[in-house]
C-alpha cells in the first residue's frame, strides 16, 4: 500500500471515532457485528452539536457582505457548485487536522435539520466552538470520504476569518 493511502485510512479512522461523538445506535451496532471483516458499512452519523453543556446560541447572525445564508448555499447547491462563497455563522463543533486539514461545523440558524450545518476544511487555525466566523471557500458537492463521511455539501479549502 502506498503511505499516502495508509495515512488517509489513519486519518478516516481518527474521523470515525473522533467525527460524530455519539455512539451508534443499537442496530447500526448488530449491522457491524454481523458484517464480515473489510466490508463496507453505511454509517449514518448525527447533525454535529456542540459538546453537551456549550449550547451554541444562534441567534443575531446577520449576513455577510456579498455572502449567503447557509440554508440558501443549501438551496442553491447546483448553481454554487466550484463556485466561492461567503458565509457567516457559529462554529458548532471542531475537528483539528484530519486527512491534513482542520474540520469545522458551522451555522447561522437558517436552515431546517439537513440543511442547516455547513462542513468547512481549511489550513487556518481552528476558532473556538461558539466562535462567529466567515467563511470563504469553494462549494464541493456530494464529497465521499468513505466510512459514512459523506457531505452534500462542503466548501472547502476556506479562508476562515473570527470576528
Amino acid at each position: 500500500m502506498l503511505k499516502a493511502t495508509i495515512h488517509s485510512l489513519l486519518a478516516l479512522s481518527l474521523l470515525a471515532t473522533a467525527g460524530c461523538g455519539k455512539e451508534q445506535p443499537p442496530a447500526q451496532e448488530a449491522a457491524s457485528a454481523a458484517t464480515p471483516a473489510g466490508s463496507p458499512i453505511a454509517v449514518t452519523h448525527p447533525t454535529p452539536a456542540a459538546a453537551p453543556g456549550t449550547e451554541v446560541d444562534l441567534t443575531g447572525i446577520a449576513r455577510a457582505e456579498g455572502g449567503k445564508t447557509i440554508a440558501e448555499v443549501f438551496a442553491e447547491k447546483d448553481a454554487l457548485a466550484d463556485a466561492n462563497v461567503v458565509v457567516r455563522g457559529k462554529v458548532v463543533k471542531t475537528n483539528a487536522m484530519i486527512m491534513d486539514k482542520n474540520w469545522l461545523h458551522v451555522r447561522d440558524g437558517s436552515g431546517a435539520e439537513g440543511t442547516n450545518d455547513l462542513t468547512v476544511t481549511t489550513t487556518a487555525d481552528l476558532p473556538q466552538v461558539g466562535a462567529t466566523v466567515v467563511v470563504t471557500g469553494k462549494v464541493a458537492l456530494d464529497k465521499d470520504f468513505g466510512m459514512g463521511y459523506q457531505y452534500p455539501v462542503i466548501i472547502e479549502d476556506a479562508e476562515v476569518t473570527v470576528e
